[in-house]
């Protein structure tokens, strides 16, 4: 199956440790939607990122094959049911393809919050892994 990554698990390295079958694929487009950081993460000390649906706006992210495995170990480290829920969603690859994947979204979406530097310099990295300008 695919996961669609959009911050800190864009960092190859994080999403090793987290998910040892997983292998990342192809960059992708999540249309109509916008990367937001809501809430408070105790790891994390800051704002924790999550996607909204908002027309006009797009994601772009990475994409991981993982296994049945890897789901479950991203289902406890995403918070799912609690924090995260776990939706299909579909995007499309730099060819333009619809691809199915799995992806999370914070349940929390009312209050925007700052990401701490920590947690950026993650996704920053991650950025970097999928050569995203």
């Amino acid at each position: 199956m695919y996961y669609f990554a959009y911050a800190s698990n864009l960092n190859r390295k994080q999403m090793a440790q987290r998910c040892p079958d997983s292998k990342p694929k192809f960059l992708a487009t999540l249309p109509n939607h916008k990367l937001i950081f809501t809430g408070w993460s105790r790891q994390w000390r800051g704002g924790k990122a999550t996607i909204k649906p908002l027309p006009d706006h797009k994601v772009i992210g990475g994409v991981y094959e993982i296994s049945q495995r890897d789901l479950q170990s991203l289902d406890r480290h995403e918070g799912y049911p609690r924090e995260y829920n776990r939706l299909n969603k579909i995007v499309l690859s730099e060819d333009g393809d619809a691809v199915e994947v799995v992806t999370y979204i914070s349940r929390e979406q009312a209050q925007e919050s700052k990401p701490s530097l920590e947690y950026l310099a993650v996704i920053r990295q991650g950025y970097k892994d999928w050569e995203i300008a």
